[in-house]
């Protein structure tokens, strides 16, 4: 009898394959209001669930809000929310405001949803292409054009922490720890490696699956593995 597949263990919902969101203490939000105001960056700190470092920004109304330092700030510096004449990194503007070809990140998905949803990794900046009465058009750091909302927020500048990939990762422990940090599987391991106990890839004469990749539609989930419901296979012509 095998064992229970690495995607079986996941559906459990067992510690190991939950994410520690117990420890995460900051949210990245946007302001509340949407009156201008001028914001001072008090902190600079690191968090294990974002790959760039995050900025405490307080307001003059006091309010208090996270979100990803940009690049060449430091602490003390201002913070401009809705001035359309001040695009200093940092600045929060909606995108109606933005002139083409500025460099946004931390781009809202929706309008006054408060959900910071694209460009947040570090390192990573979008690019205002063009601006229309109905949708402003960003190009993504994946060279994606999407078009948004004129009204949704944006961050000016370019998320601090671009040569995090830089730094070799000289030992497997490191690498451990890293994943550890955000609860990820480490090291993921492909079937056609494991043992057959292990895996319905597994064994065989070296790395050979020994069966078809396309799994029976109504497999169990110790057979449903490789392609899941492929739409075509095979060479195209």
């Amino acid at each position: 009898m095998g064992k229970n597949l690495i995607q079986q263990r996941r559906g459990r919902g067992t510690p190991r394959y939950r994410a520690p969101s117990h420890r995460y203490h900051y949210q990245l939000t946007y302001p509340s209001n949407q009156s201008p105001s001028k914001g001072v960056i008090k902190d600079i700190i690191h968090h294990q669930a974002h790959s760039a470092p995050l900025a405490i920004v307080e307001f003059d109304n006091r309010e208090s809000i996270c979100m990803p330092a940009p690049l060449n700030i430091r602490v003390g510096e201002p913070v401009f929310y809705q001035h359309p004449e001040n695009l200093s990194p940092g600045s929060i503007l909606n995108l109606a405001a933005i002139p083409e070809g500025t460099t946004i990140y931390n781009i809202e998905k929706f309008p006054q949803s408060n959900i910071p949803g694209f460009c947040r990794a570090s390192g990573c900046l979008a690019r205002v292409i063009s601006r229309t009465k109905d949708h402003v058009l960003v190009q993504l750091p994946s060279k994606k054009e999407k078009r948004f909302h004129p009204e949704c927020r944006a961050t000016i500048g370019e998320i601090a922490g671009s040569g995090r990939l830089e730094k070799p990762i000289l030992k497997a422990g490191k690498k451990h720890h890293m994943m550890k940090a955000r609860n990820k599987l480490y090291p993921i391991v492909s079937g056609v490696a494991m043992n057959a106990v292990d895996h319905p890839f597994g064994s065989g004469r070296g790395r050979h699956k020994g069966k078809p990749t396309i799994a029976p539609r109504f497999a169990p989930p110790g057979r449903k593995v490789g392609m899941l419901r492929a739409r075509r296979t095979g060479k195209r012509r």
